[in-house]
């Protein structure tokens, strides 16, 4: 099993459609959604995000970081939301991905998310992360 990050992404015309969208009738939607993903055993995490007006981006392009305000020219390069799964291949994780009630215009990026397995176990900080993950019960 692997765990895989579905991204979601939204341009200006989805997120205008979300926000006409009656919020209980979005909550039904997605927690139904939802709902399959944990009877499937698939799903880890799952956060929708604020919105990106209430942001802000520190940018590292310089010699000191810089912070500014949302919202944003490019909504395009935002995200909204995001799903964690865990499945037997990169091919699941895109059936899953799929299958999400996204609005029109929407876009969603699935990404393996590699474990701690992969990275080299004699390396201080990997001790350390894993010491961390067996203590609050992650591994």
């Amino acid at each position: 099993m692997a765990k895989y990050m579905l991204i979601m992404r939204g341009n200006d015309e989805c997120l205008a459609k979300m926000q006409d969208t009656p919020f209980e009738q979005m909550l039904e939607t997605m927690g139904r959604f939802n709902d399959e993903m944990i009877r499937a055993g698939v799903l880890v995490a799952a956060e929708g995000l604020e919105d990106p007006a209430q942001g802000v981006v520190v940018d590292y392009s310089g010699e000191t970081p810089v912070v500014t305000d949302g919202p944003y020219g490019e909504t395009k390069e935002l995200f909204g939301g995001y799903y964690v799964v865990e499945v037997a291949s990169k091919e699941e994780a895109v059936e899953w991905a799929k299958r999400i009630p996204a609005m029109a215009g929407a876009k969603c990026e699935v990404r393996r998310v590699p474990g701690i397995d992969e990275f080299p176990q004699d390396n201080e900080w990997v001790i350390k992360e894993r010491a961390w993950r067996e203590r609050t019960g992650q591994l």
